[in-house]
């Protein structure tokens, strides 16, 4: 692979935040001296360690505070994908007893899918539910898959790939009513979709904080007081012995930084962005013949655009743009390189061609007008390029 060219990064343009977000310098600020002069283990006891324990509880209770939780309700973990780990399977293994089926949808994260694929060569039954073609599950059909052996039901807040959003406080009171757990992977909604886990119904819920100008390799799980769940790490009396392991400490003071900048104006954040995903769709529509929009178009996040290009190869285009100095993705990040059209959009009921033809450009705090200008201004050219040199003639 070629190296970075260094002369091209004055003019890079990032719109992947989707897959990740540079970390904030008000939350680098934050966690610096946690790497220095107080680098204290929580757990022990003398001063120093006091300062330690008391950063972590002001970040769990920000954590708290921006899902309507309480502190003890608030686990720190690696990441989002070891929370929906353990939101899985720490309650399909706690509640075998009493029923051994799980819900969930065919578009989850690979960390709620693989996890699910798992728990069936543990005897466990799984259903994957269908969507339809903007990418939302029916609450209805989320209803009638329930059984007397259903333990939990896991539906995403908001796709990582499509970006749309999920009715999740209606399929919340249907677990509720069913008396059946009910875990959300908002991991993409941090920061663009209020959260109340009472209000939602939510007994579970992962985020990650790099998805929100956070640090990376670090997350949380949000576990509703009185859930069977089983311990996931065994090996210390950390995050009250459910989760072992000296605790991240810099990075735990970086989320609860993060989470508090995420949340404090959801309204004002989301509507600026939208406002710039607008103006880059209805450009890319109005220069870019056959083009189609993949997702909701209303029930979205603001960040994301994602799009089909008929008659192009999606990872070509990645290529050529990224020569251009603008970053965007063919889809998650964590199934970069696999052959395979996007699960997602396969599930949406796309065409595997158009699957194979998709971009997605997602938009975060950094995003500038100018930006949306120069990809507009690169963009059709670059499609029409690889249109010319298709078999497939548009």
């Amino acid at each position: 692979m070629n190296e970075p060219d260094p002369t091209r990064q004055s003019r890079l343009i990032y719109m992947d935040h989707s897959a990740t977000t540079p970390t904030h310098p008000d939350v680098v600020a934050a966690m610096l001296p946690y790497f220095t002069e107080r680098f204290g283990n929580p757990s022990s006891l003398y001063t120093l360690a006091g300062i330690s324990r008391k950063a972590v509880a002001e970040a769990r209770g920000r954590v708290a505070r921006a899902l309507g939780a309480s502190p003890s309700e608030v686990f720190f973990t690696a990441g989002g994908t070891e929370s929906d780990n353990w939101a899985i399977k720490g309650v399909a293994l706690a509640n075998r007893h009493r029923g051994t089926h799980i819900i969930t949808t065919a578009i989850e994260h690979h960390a709620v899918l693989h996890t699910c694929r798992y728990l069936e060569t543990q005897g466990f039954s799984v259903t994957y539910l269908p969507v339809d073609r903007y990418g939302i599950v029916d609450p209805d059909t989320v209803r009638e898959a329930v059984t007397d052996e259903t333990v939990l039901i896991s539906v995403m807040t908001a796709n990582n790939e499509v970006g749309t959003i999920q009715p999740i406080e209606e399929i919340g009171r249907i677990a509720q009513d069913a008396e059946v757990y009910f875990h959300t992977d908002a991991v993409q909604a941090i920061g663009f979709v209020p959260i109340d886990v009472d209000a939602m119904r939510i007994d579970l819920l992962s985020l990650s904080a790099h998805k929100f100008s956070g640090p990376k390799g670090i997350g949380a799980l949000y576990i509703r007081d009185g859930v069977n769940i089983d311990t996931f790490i065994h090996g210390g009396a950390q995050e009250s012995a459910r989760r072992a392991g000296t605790e991240n400490l810099p990075g735990i003071v970086g989320l609860g930084a993060a989470i508090e900048r995420a949340t404090s104006d959801i309204a004002a954040h989301s509507r600026r962005i939208a406002d710039m995903r607008d103006r880059l769709l209805a450009g890319i529509l109005a220069d870019i013949p056959a083009t189609y929009v993949n997702g909701h178009p209303v029930l979205r996040l603001p960040g994301n655009v994602n799009v089909s290009f008929a008659g192009i190869d999606g990872e070509a285009l990645l290529m050529l743009l990224d020569a251009e100095g603008i970053c965007c993705s063919t889809g998650s990040a964590c199934t970069s390189g696999s052959e395979l059209p996007s699960h997602v959009l396969m599930a949406c009921g796309v065409d595997p061609a158009l699957a194979r033809a998709s971009i997605r450009f997602s938009l975060g705090e950094m995003t500038t007008a100018e930006d949306i200008d120069t990809v507009l201004s690169v963009l059709p050219e670059t499609v029409r390029r690889l249109r010319a040199l298709s078999p497939v003639k548009i």
